[in-house]
């Protein structure tokens, strides 16, 4: 089971181009998603989704993600990350969501 605190609405988001609300998503995830493909899993999901942004591992055992893009995209790739489908074992699920910073292209392993 993830465990994962209620999602907040985000914060200054902005409209896209095409009428779509336009966020930043920012999860860490715990478990057991070092060394098991984990990162490049992510990166492909995202990518399917049109999200820009990084997956890189942490020094204490977790990943960070941080994607921007559509709202829906980002809601789908934070679904996908707490599905259970994922390489290795996701135990926990934390989840920030914000303003995009525009600062991003394509989609990075770090």
């Amino acid at each position: 089971m993830v465990h994962r605190p209620r999602p907040g609405k985000a914060s200054g988001v902005r409209a896209g181009d095409d009428g779509t609300r336009v966020v930043r998503l920012t999860a860490w995830v715990d478990g057991w998603v070092q060394g098991v493909g984990f990162r490049a899993w992510v990166r492909r999901k995202a990518s399917q989704l049109g999200l820009a942004g990084s997956v890189t591992n942490l020094a204490d055992g977790r990943v960070e993600v941080v994607a921007e893009g559509s709202e829906s995209g980002c809601r789908r790739l934070l679904a996908e990350l707490g599905s259970g489908a994922t390489p290795g074992r996701v135990t926990r699920l934390t989840e920030r969501w914000g303003a995009p910073k525009g600062d991003m292209s394509g989609f990075v392993e770090r």
